[in-house]
């Protein structure tokens, strides 16, 4: 096999493919012999059908198609080792020459997107500046109020409804007369703004036994984003009462046995906090800094494919402003791989097995799945070498991270290896925060 390779942009190029005879006659036997497996001619078993009489009975034109279906892909594959292309999307392939007859070639042409030769800047002149990682007193306090929150209990009370009660309600939603889903005896907080759009301001100030109607775009469902009538009937009201903040208290929600000691160990969990915002916000800094440095011409129709795509998805392949919007953040999230895919193969970056263990581990948690169940899918679905380069491109970010200088506001020089001690898996989980963020972007 021999193939000449066209440059059609700096994101694009074309391959011409010949292969011998010689070289497609085993996908052709291969074809024949399938063919006869499955085929019944009088006067032969099944299975040892002579060649040329399957050829007859089903035609050259069968065999060749399911010859070329088969061997196209292998050949294909040599062509993009043979020319050290590396492939972005399905290759479209054009000009295809079949031998009618035994001894002449087998041609074909594919044109197919490829990742673009990217030339890395030194980076080590990148200088990040972070908030001082101070603990406010307010932050601690906060900690305290969820923790007894926590152990607080729900307690009756006969007035209106107020923001942060607890209520039983009766909630039903109907568009033109027509009930589009009901549900009865929901407990629900107010104010968590995590059911109907305008629930919570219909709630405060009703009481026990109350009705009010309200107007609502529906949040799921065939009907997502139609104004509905909602009807909503509250049942009883409850308070949640906390306990007092004091020793018992703290034996109760911790290990401690005096109220000091537990507010001494959220004020050093809030620090490791801010310790660990200050890594998060230094590797978003990074990431938008190596952005502005790096010159990558972005293959459009990969763009265009996947905006259409999500598009098409929500039903909004008519939304110019939306598709604008998805654009950029998809020509961004490209940018952002190939540019961390560059550095990866720069710096040499390896993948162990327990780094990608632990990444499917996190990853299973977001979608709230079992691991192991999480991994089984991905990997019948192919996912796995995706899996290794988004943790290959984490470490890649983790590692140029190391090599620049991190200061806060007031001019301290920021050790982030050493911010958050004991959390060395979190590196990798905040190396690729802005990833994260492209992809919200993307389904907004």
């Amino acid at each position: 096999m021999k193939s000449a390779l066209e440059t059609l942009s700096p994101t694009r190029v074309k391959m011409t493919v010949e292969v011998p005879f010689e070289e497609l006659k085993p996908s052709l036997d291969a074809a024949i012999k399938h063919i006869g497996e499955h085929i019944q001619v009088p006067g032969f078993r099944k299975g040892k059908v002579p060649a040329r009489i399957i050829e007859q009975r089903v035609g050259r034109a069968a065999v060749l198609e399911e010859a070329v279906n088969n061997a196209l892909p292998t050949f294909y594959g040599q062509a993009l080792e043979e020319n050290e292309v590396r492939p972005l999307g399905q290759p479209e392939i054009t000009d295809l020459q079949v031998p009618a007859t035994d001894g002449e070639d087998f041609v074909f042409t594919a044109e197919v997107d490829k990742r673009p030769e990217i030339e890395l800047p030194d980076f080590s002149d990148i200088e990040l500046t972070v908030d001082e990682a101070k603990v406010e007193d307010e932050a601690v306090e906060q900690r305290l109020t969820d923790l007894r929150a926590r152990f607080g209990t729900l307690k009756g009370v006969d007035r209106a409804v107020q923001d942060g009660d607890f209520v039983s309600i009766d909630l039903s939603a109907e568009i033109d007369g027509d009930e589009i889903d009901s549900v009865t005896g929901v407990s629900y907080e107010v104010g968590s703004k995590n059911m109907l759009e305008g629930l919570d301001e219909a709630l405060v100030g009703m009481t026990a036994d109350e009705t009010k109607n309200f107007t609502a775009p529906l949040a799921g469902g065939d009907q997502e984003g139609r104004d509905a009538s909602c009807t909503v009937t509250v049942t009883a009201v409850k308070e949640r009462e906390l306990p007092e903040l004091d020793d018992e208290f703290a034996q109760l929600a911790s290990e401690f046995d005096t109220l000091d000691e537990l507010k001494a160990d959220l004020t050093a969990k809030a620090e490791i906090d801010a310790k660990f915002a200050q890594g998060v916000a230094a590797r978003d800094q990074l990431l938008e800094a190596i952005l502005d440095k790096v010159e990558v011409p972005i293959p459009e129709s990969i763009v265009e494919a996947e905006v259409h795509s999500h598009l098409e998805g929500e039903g909004r392949l008519e939304d110019d402003e939306h598709r604008a919007e998805v654009g950029e953040s998809t020509r961004k999230g490209l940018k952002t791989q190939l540019v961390l895919d560059a550095i990866a193969e720069r710096e040499e970056v390896q993948v162990e097995q327990q780094e990608l263990i632990e990444f499917l581990v996190m990853s299973s948690q977001q979608y709230g799945m079992d691991p192991n169940q999480f991994a089984q899918s991905l990997d019948q679905e192919g996912q796995i070498p995706a899996m290794v380069a988004e943790v290959a491109r984490r470490k890649a970010l983790a590692t140029v991270l190391e090599k620049v200088s991190v200061k806060d506001t007031a001019g301290n020089v920021i050790d982030l290896n050493e911010a958050v001690p004991g959390t060395e898996g979190d590196e990798d989980e905040v190396a690729s925060d802005a990833d994260d963020a492209q992809a919200e972007k993307a389904d907004a």
